[in-house]
């Protein structure tokens, strides 16, 4: 089982990453990452507005000991909605989003004692997660994405 600072160090690698795309051309920011999927943009987008959701839900109301009301949602929804989202919004303003709310969420865990990180909170909906397990979920889908963006932005798209 990681440490606190492992899961932390871990969580935070995203930041440097979406700073590197910084100086990504236009072209590449609006491709298709594969044929029939998103673009870099949308990923971004994607993980910046789960991050806003489980801040604003869960890890904020957890730091200001407050009821948690965080409840499972349909996926193919709200990532539909990140793709709308993404459209409407330019490439620094994602990008500063993104790094926005990561940070924030590290700030506010970075405060909570690891005694609290395997603590159960429960949802709005009912349903237990702690701390743990979210940055556990979260390291993994970040790894995946950021696997995928590398893989793609690696190759030669002229």
């Amino acid at each position: 089982m990681q440490n606190k600072e492992q899961l932390l160090d871990e969580f935070s690698a995203l930041i440097s990453f979406v700073q590197s795309l910084r100086q990504l051309d236009e072209g590449k920011w609006i491709t298709p990452i594969e044929e029939g999927k998103w673009t870099t943009r949308d990923v971004i987008a994607h993980i910046m507005l789960w991050d806003k959701f489980f801040f604003e839900e869960a890890i904020e109301k957890i730091s200001n000991s407050q009821a948690v009301s965080i409840q499972n949602l349909d996926f193919f929804e709200f990532n539909k909605t990140a793709v709308e989202y993404a459209k409407s919004k330019d490439k620094q303003e994602i990008i500063d989003m993104t790094i926005y709310y990561r940070s924030e969420i590290l700030h506010h865990l970075r405060e909570i004692s690891e005694v609290e990180f395997p603590v159960e909170h429960i949802g709005g909906d009912g349903k237990t997660f702690t701390i743990y397990s979210f940055l556990i979920d979260f390291i993994l889908h970040d790894t995946q994405h950021m696997n995928q963006l590398k893989s793609f932005l690696s190759k030669d798209h002229a």
